[in-house]
């Protein structure tokens, strides 16, 4: 067991090098991974089954301990990125295909990859973990709302048939968890370190799935997507890390909802975008790329800080 751990541990870490590799592969082999596109909901549904399988009372407990951080991180996800994305897509006059990935992955909760990245820029991974959670359970309603309200100018949205979809690749899973490990509990703990390890299969699969069956249209509008994607990104960790200094919160504390609200639920866009907008692949485009950038982009930031390590009374305040 001790290797398999050595060897996710080290999968985690080169999170990164394993998206752009496979990435990369489906550009050049797309017939490889397109068969996957059927299975994404179901990938990302397995995802969330771990996460629920991790997730313990004393992670909500932190919700009650800051209830302010937390409010913070939760109302900033829905408000910074959503708007963000919206004008983006103004700015840059975007068709309509891409304004409506843009918006949609900028719509959906924190990513899970967000509590570790806090954890290595020595932030508040326990806010972070609060903040994922309360964000992810919010989704199936905030989710659809926000998107239905900045996108419709676009595309009719059937806003109650997208929060089924959420309920089912992403709450339903994670109760799930909840319950297994509230039943099975030391039982469990073998198979909980092993999940990440799954997760990254299952996100790289997600996003050669998703390139591989737009590659023509990423060759045509790839490096416009990257562009828009990485500005959301970065102003998405910058905004978020301001709008906590405006509310005095410590150091630490603006580092975790400066990666929470910067770093995205991608994979649950990339489902969104497979089922309700498959008659148009590059819609999930966005939420792919933002997959593959928020995992150089999030690592960065965490060496930078974590360089730059927080005053011991900034971190008490």
């Amino acid at each position: 067991m001790s290797a398999l751990l050595q060897f996710s541990q080290f999968v985690q870490k080169t999170f990164a090098l394993w998206v752009i590799l496979f990435s990369a592969i489906a550009l050049m082999l797309p017939e490889l991974f397109v068969w996957l596109r059927a299975y994404i909901p179901w990938m990302l549904g397995l995802i969330m089954l771990g996460m629920g399988m991790t997730m313990t009372v004393g992670d909500f407990k932190s919700v009650l301990q800051s209830p302010k951080a937390v409010a913070i991180g939760v109302v900033a996800q829905f408000m910074v990125m959503p708007g963000l994305a919206f004008l983006l897509c103004q700015l840059f006059q975007l068709p309509a295909e891409i304004a409506i990935g843009v918006i949609l992955v900028g719509c959906c909760p924190g990513g899970t990859a967000s509590n570790v990245i806090t954890y290595m820029a020595k932030g508040n991974t326990a806010l972070s973990v609060a903040c994922t959670s309360v964000s992810t359970l919010l989704a199936p309603v905030l989710t659809p709302t926000i998107f239905y309200l900045l996108a419709s100018q676009w595309i009719e949205i059937n806003a109650w048939s997208m929060l089924v979809s959420i309920l089912q690749v992403v709450l339903f899973p994670i109760i799930l968890g909840l319950i297994i490990r509230a039943i099975l509990k030391a039982k469990v703990e073998a198979y909980i370190q092993v999940m990440p390890l799954i997760s990254v299969i299952a996100i790289v699969a997600i996003v050669a799935a998703i390139i591989a069956g737009s590659k023509t249209q990423i060759l045509e509008s790839g490096l416009m997507i990257l562009g828009i994607v990485a500005l959301h990104n970065g102003l998405g960790y910058l905004l978020g890390y301001w709008a906590s200094r405006i509310f005095k919160l410590a150091e630490i504390d603006c580092r975790a909802v400066s990666i929470e609200v910067g770093m995205q639920n991608s994979g649950l866009g990339v489902a969104l975008a497979a089922t309700h907008f498959a008659a148009s692949p590059i819609t999930a485009v966005p939420s792919a790329i933002f997959s593959l950038w928020h995992n150089i982009s999030g690592p960065a930031l965490a060496t930078y800080w974590a360089a730059r390590k927080p005053a011991e009374t900034d971190q008490q305040n």
